[in-house]
This record gives structure tokens, C-alpha cells and sequence, in this order.
């Protein structure tokens, strides 16, 4: 009797490993040919992986079960797995991407200055101007176009391949799949959407360590993900953060804005603008939509809130993988 259970546990083990792993085809909308070479992942994390000529994937979905999986692919719109069937194959269909504009040869003299000029806006708004963004550079600069004068108060920045990021600041190797990029000249506000993979860590010895964990550290310290995980551990005091209401500045705690379903999911809700102090650096959240679902790792959906403050100003150059741990 005991051997037969320990068989049955045994194999019912082996099927909850397995269960982790998920496979799928990614295939074109309207062809239904295969789209070979796509990228499979979970945003803002090192877990990820490509289809094969044959648009056949499999990825072990194990450590974020609970968010959705990326699917991006050159000259087509991003799309995602939200529910992850074990055992079932997955299909998900790309639709054809047509850019909002006509590829510019740029040889002239005046061409060449818009560009330049164009391309110190999009660094400065996508990478940043903290101390990180003066050491992490766009790799295929190239691959990136502008809509120049088509429209003089919005700038607007297209990809035409995933923009490949080196960061020698926080040491890592990054693609980013940009969706939309928005530069509004006359109120000087960005809006730009997309997803990230890192593909490497830098980290070669212990010199390296030393150093890049040290930048990480202080990157870390204050941003959106340290507030989250902070948040979910109901630790936000004795992380340095203190959360209060934005036009009264009355003080709120754990109870007044976290709440828990019955699965165990948490989201963050108010009734109104919020003001978050991380020592002496202010940040502000304004909700669009009534909750922000958070995770204890720091992720949280961005689309229900906008930003101002502090926070506000951390770009691509200053962003971690969901994978980062503070070192004690």
C-alpha cells in the first residue's frame, strides 16, 4: 500500500512539474503561416524565449503563472497569453503592424540635424537623465525612425526591430519592443508604451559584482518596484516610505489602500489622488481606474495610474528585472 502511494505521489509530482512548462504556435492573423523567430516572454524579467522556423514555442511558466505572457515580432502588433492550459497547446495570432509612416531616406544636411535633434528628445524621454542613463546606450539606433514634420507638437519615435539596450551602468543587455512613443513639445510630457526582456546580466566576476550591485542598489532604492514589494509586505514604514492622501495630506497606512481577494491577489485602491514620500523624494499617483493590481515581486499593471514626482522621472536606464533582490 505504501509503495503504490509513493508511486501515485510520484507521478502526480511529475505531472505538476510538467504542467509548468506550456507550448504554443505563433502563426500569422491572416495567413495563418507560421511566424518563425518571434519572441515569447515575460515582461521585464530574463524568462523568455524564440519560436523556431515553424513558429513552435515552449517555455516553463512556472515563477509568474499570475501576469500575462508577451508574444512581439518584427512587422507585427504584440500580443498575450493570459491563461496558461497545461498540457494544451496554445495559438496565438499576430496581426500585420502598417507603421503611421513613410520610410525617409535621411541624406540631407537638414534631415540629418532633425534627426540628430530628434534623437536627443527620444534618449533623453526613453533612457533618461538620471546618473544611469549616461552610461546605457541604444545599439541599432538605426532601426528607429521619426515622423519629423508631419506633425510639429508631437514627436513620435517607430521601431522597426527591437531596440537593443546595453546598460554598463546597472550591467545588463536589454530589448526593448516599443508599442508607441509620444513627445508632446508644447507640455514637454511622454507617453510610451512597450516591453522589455533582459537577455544577459554583466555580471562577470567579483569586481563587476561589487560595482553593478552597488548602482543597483541605489536605482532600487525609492523606485516603483521598491514601493510595490514594500507595499505588499505591509513593511512601507520601515522601507522609508509613508503614504498620505494628495490634497489633505492626511496620513493613510496598509489597511486604508491594500486589498486582498480570496486567490490571494492584491491591488492598491483610493478614492483619490495619492501622495507618496520615500524620505525626502515625493512621488504622486493619480488613478485612472479604481485599482492597480500589484504582485510581491513589484510588478503591478501601469495602465490604471499616471506618475508624476520622483518616480515619475526613472526610465529605461534605471529599470531592474523583476528577478533583482537587495542584496543584505
Amino acid at each position: 500500500m505504501n509503495r503504490a502511494f509513493l508511486v501515485i505521489l510520484f507521478l502526480h509530482f511529475g505531472m505538476l512539474i510538467y504542467a509548468q512548462k506550456i507550448t504554443g504556435l505563433v502563426l500569422n492573423q491572416d495567413s495563418r503561416e507560421p511566424v518563425d523567430f518571434a519572441s515569447v516572454f515575460f515582461n521585464g524579467t530574463f524568462v523568455g524565449t524564440t519560436t523556431n522556423e515553424s513558429g513552435y514555442f515552449e517555455l516553463d511558466v512556472s515563477k509568474y503563472r499570475t501576469r500575462p505572457l508577451t508574444v512581439s515580432a518584427v512587422g507585427y502588433h504584440p500580443a498575450s497569453i493570459t491563461e496558461f492550459t497545461p498540457r494544451e497547446s496554445h495559438q496565438v495570432l499576430l496581426k500585420r503592424r502598417v507603421f503611421e509612416i513613410e520610410e525617409v531616406s535621411v541624406t540631407s544636411r537638414s534631415l540629418v540635424r532633425k534627426r540628430k535633434a530628434c534623437m536627443r528628445i527620444f534618449k533623453k524621454e526613453f533612457i533618461g537623465l538620471t546618473s544611469n542613463a549616461r552610461r546605457c546606450y541604444i545599439l541599432n539606433e538605426r532601426d528607429i525612425s521619426f515622423n519629423y514634420d508631419s506633425d510639429k507638437d508631437t514627436l513620435r519615435a517607430f521601431a522597426s526591430k527591437p531596440i537593443l539596450i546595453q546598460n554598463l551602468s546597472l550591467g545588463y543587455d536589454i530589448s526593448y519592443h516599443l508599442e508607441r512613443f509620444e513627445y508632446d513639445r508644447t507640455t514637454k510630457t511622454v507617453l510610451y508604451t512597450g516591453n522589455i526582456i533582459f537577455n544577459r546580466d554583466l555580471i562577470e566576476d567579483e569586481e563587476s559584482l561589487n560595482k553593478y550591485e552597488r548602482r543597483r542598489a541605489y536605482a532600487y532604492s525609492g523606485s516603483c518596484k521598491h514601493f510595490f514589494r514594500s507595499l505588499w509586505a505591509n513593511s512601507l514604514k520601515a522601507s522609508g516610505f509613508s503614504v498620505s492622501t494628495y490634497r489633505t495630506g492626511d496620513p493613510l497606512n496598509y489597511e486604508n489602500i491594500v486589498f486582498q481577494d480570496l486567490t490571494g491577489s492584491k491591488s492598491l485602491q483610493y478614492n483619490q489622488d495619492l501622495q507618496i514620500a520615500y524620505y525626502d523624494q515625493l512621488s504622486y499617483i493619480s488613478f485612472r481606474e479604481y485599482k492597480v493590481i500589484f504582485e510581491q515581486d513589484g510588478f503591478f499593471d501601469p495602465t490604471p495610474i499616471i506618475w508624476t514626482g520622483k518616480m515619475s522621472l526613472q526610465r529605461i536606464a534605471d529599470f531592474l528585472p523583476y528577478e533583482y533582490l537587495l542584496s543584505e
